[in-house]
């Protein structure tokens, strides 16, 4: 046995069986049944099931499209209805400075009236005082003049008329 080792290692033998022209037809035969085998494996189970997968992707993704549009649409809708409502809150905050404004004006305008009286009834009253304390200083005026044109009259050695004086200091208190 160790010579057909030997033998074999030396070339002397058929080292590769597959190379063996007297076993060529059965090893085709076995090749063709193997591909076949192979080819009925794939065509009946393997191709099928990839098939079915890639039909039920490209469903997937069909859908997957339609139903982004169907997002991007309402998407647009939701920005459409968004900015109508943002519009809206604008033109009602716009109505509501614009009655707010008023109502300040009207009653700013009221206060500035009310004060307007109170300003003229104070100075009313104001000029009323001051033509009182006028005539009641005129007729100090008046008195003292009076009496200092009597002191003088009396001081130079004349007799004093109380109706000259008077009327002199009236004459002269006029204008």
């Amino acid at each position: 046995m160790a010579s057909n080792t030997q033998e074999a290692a030396h070339g002397g033998g058929s080292a590769m069986p597959q190379l063996d022209f007297s076993t060529f037809g059965n090893q085709i035969f076995w090749l063709v049944v193997a591909l076949v085998v192979i080819y009925l494996i794939l065509s009946r189970i393997a191709l099928p099931r990839i098939a079915s997968v890639l039909a039920e992707r490209q469903g997937t993704i069909t859908n997957d499209l339609a139903a982004a549009e169907d997002l991007k649409a309402k998407a647009v809708e939701a920005e459409n209805a968004y900015n109508k409502a943002l519009a809206d809150a604008r033109a009602e905050a716009q109505r509501i400075a614009a009655e707010t404004r008023a109502e300040i004006q009207a009653g700013l305008d009221e206060a500035i009236a009310k004060a307007d009286e109170q300003i003229s009834a104070k100075a009313a009253e104001s000029e009323k005082a001051i033509a009182e304390i006028k005539a009641g200083a005129l007729e100090s005026v008046k008195a003292v003049a009076t009496d200092t044109a009597d002191a003088l009259v009396t001081a130079l050695g004349g007799t004093a008329d109380a109706d000259a004086i008077a009327s002199a200091v009236a004459e002269r208190t006029k204008g």
